[in-house]
């Protein structure tokens, strides 16, 4: 089966985001910039240390990201969020607690009447986040 993960995009905080997102999740984190491209020469300067491509993987957990913003700039939205499923309530309480750090924590986690803790916040970066931990009944 195929797998759809997350692209976040930043504006020049994306080392920032992604190392944050580290600090919260675990995993390992990976980051290339437009300096270690073979298109670098053509960019300026002042480009090189952006990230080109960071990628956090942790198991089957994996999240991508970029400094490389489309021309007509960065736009957030509440029309994507990010999704946390978690096999765990001690992981997923942790991770909702690390997350909202200076962000807002819109929904804090409680059992929900479909059978789930679920939550969900803003981080400092903008991003939407929903944590969720199915049940046993």
């Amino acid at each position: 089966m195929s797998t759809i993960n997350s692209y976040l995009t930043f504006n020049g905080n994306c080392r920032e985001a992604m190392t944050f997102y580290q600090q919260c999740l675990g995993g390992e984190l990976v980051f290339q910039t437009i300096g270690e491209s073979p298109f670098s020469e053509k960019l300026p300067k002042k480009m090189k240390d952006l990230i080109l491509h960071s990628t956090l993987t942790n198991g089957s957990l994996q999240l991508t990201g970029s400094d490389l913003v489309s021309e007509t700039g960065l736009i957030r939205g509440n029309a994507v969020s990010l999704i946390l499923n978690s096999r765990c309530e001690e992981e997923l309480r942790s991770c909702y607690k690390k997350l909202s750090i200076g962000g807002d924590a819109t929904h804090p986690l409680q059992e929900n009447f479909w059978g789930a803790l679920f939550g969900s916040l803003t981080d400092k970066f903008g991003n939407h986040w929903l944590l969720n931990l199915n049940q046993e009944h």
